[in-house]
């Protein structure tokens, strides 16, 4: 812990993790953001910190999330100290930690109670044991469906569906002329839009991006049915124009009422269910990520939206201060108050799943955990991998490789190019550039 930073919380009563009551020079921090429901919530909850410490101010840098990572990576890389604290995803905190390129969170107030953190989801964040960043909400991805949708169409959609009951379903509750449509899947591409969701359909089938010598497997036949499937669902049931679609346009999707089904982000589920925004409240029902028949695997899905500090910061001190109110109990505490407890942030803390008030709140709460507690990312595929992540694989070249692959699946999906086409596309550009990269290491 810094010399500043332990005085200046020794000098203040904590009213809130963060809060700084100390004299101390004037400073701003510049906070790049993701443009999601969560993170814009945060924005407007933050008159709490700044009145707590009034030294301190907050300018905002809120992103569409493909612009987001390719701004604040560019900085990051650059040592370019642009922002002060960082939105940034489970598949950066590792990667750039053992690049010195983050502050460690080894030293945040005691009432934090790091170890209230879910366990997957900090050793997730974590190197060597040492935390490098905070998780703001956490998620994995499940089936959210419209069960009055369902009823009407006389289909069932099981706790732990198969891909086949899920096109069943999709077909019998697609009606164009109406504009209903039986399921909305990511079609924007980029390596955290559509190849997440991809990726996870893949393990579900039983595929894999490498095998053990890092020879990518687009050729494969698990790769040949998840993408050829996909397009189906997509090109029968799904919504037109679902090439430009990621997680923000199938969220407003559902919320009109224009989906049968949505595969996504857990997080997803607090927005669907909330009656200001969504039309479709009190319809809404909730399963595990699917498999494909004869696969025992469910997506392998995890991911945590977090706050990080580069280390080019020179405001380090100021900066934990607001990671460590934004990401605490009592700010959780105070969304419950403010908007309910079915808006408090999900995934991060063990003590919020045990909060009788929340369990009845959300009804989606047991589903959230048991898909987080399910996600095996240091294996995700059924296949022998030589690489961790779930929806992701964790090695710096993914997100080049993943954004390249993403462009052409949705080049098929807008009818560019057929399956069998892009699969090939796919396989040769990965296998170029993991050459150019080195691979095998």
């Amino acid at each position: 812990m810094t010399t500043t930073f332990r005085a200046l919380l020794g000098a203040t009563a904590l009213c809130a993790a963060g809060s700084i009551a100390a004299a101390q020079d004037p400073v701003t921090l510049t906070i790049a953001t993701v443009n999601n429901g969560d993170m814009i919530r945060m924005q407007q909850m933050t008159d709490a910190f700044t009145e707590a410490n009034p030294t301190i101010s907050l300018e905002w840098v809120t992103l569409e999330e493909n612009v987001l990572r390719e701004r604040v990576t560019t900085d990051i890389a650059t040592s370019g100290g642009q922002y002060d604290v960082l939105t940034i995803g489970t598949y950066e905190v590792p990667i750039w930690a053992a690049q010195d390129w983050l502050t460690p969170l080894d030293d945040l107030p005691e009432d934090y109670d790091v170890d209230d953190l879910v366990p997957a989801v900090r050793d997730a964040l974590s190197v060597d044991d040492t935390l490098y960043a905070a998780p703001f909400y956490a998620e994995s991805a499940m089936v959210m469906y419209r069960t009055d949708l369902a009823e009407a169409a006389g289909v069932t959609i099981s706790d732990n569906p198969t891909w086949t009951e899920i096109t069943a379903a999709a077909e019998a509750m697609t009606d164009r002329d109406a504009e209903i449509y039986g399921i909305c899947l990511r079609g924007k591409p980029g390596w955290g839009e559509n190849m997440a969701f991809l990726t996870a359909m893949s393990n579900s089938y039983g595929a894999r991006w490498f095998d053990t010598e890092w020879t990518p497997q687009f050729d494969s036949p698990e790769w040949q049915a998840t993408l050829t499937d996909y397009l189906t669902l997509m090109n029968e049931y799904g919504p037109p124009g679902a090439s430009s679609n990621g997680f923000n346009e199938n969220l407003s999707l559902f919320q009109q009422g224009k989906c049968g089904m949505w595969i996504d982000a857990t997080v997803a589920a607090s927005f669907v269910t909330d009656p200001e925004d969504s039309t479709v409240a009190d319809s809404v029902g909730f399963a595990q990520f699917p498999n494909k028949d004869g696969v025992d695997n469910h997506g392998n899905w995890l991911w945590a939206w977090n706050l990080a500090i580069p280390a080019s910061s020179q405001k380090q001190d100021a900066a934990k201060a607001f990671v460590a109110w934004a990401t605490s109990k009592e700010y959780t505490d105070m969304v419950a108050e403010a908007e309910g407890w079915r808006a408090a942030p999900p995934g991060t803390r063990t003590s919020l799943y045990e909060n009788p008030e929340y369990q009845e709140a959300a009804p989606f709460a047991a589903m959230t955990l048991e898909s987080i507690n399910a996600a095996e990312t240091q294996k995700a595929s059924v296949q022998d991998i030589p690489y961790t992540g779930g929806q992701f694989v964790a090695i710096p070249e993914f997100q080049g490789i993943g954004t390249q692959v993403g462009q052409t699946f949705s080049a098929a999906l807008a009818g560019q190019m057929s399956a069998e086409d892009a699969l090939a596309a796919a396989q040769s550009a990965t296998a170029r550039e993991m050459a150019r990269a080195g691979y095998p290491k």
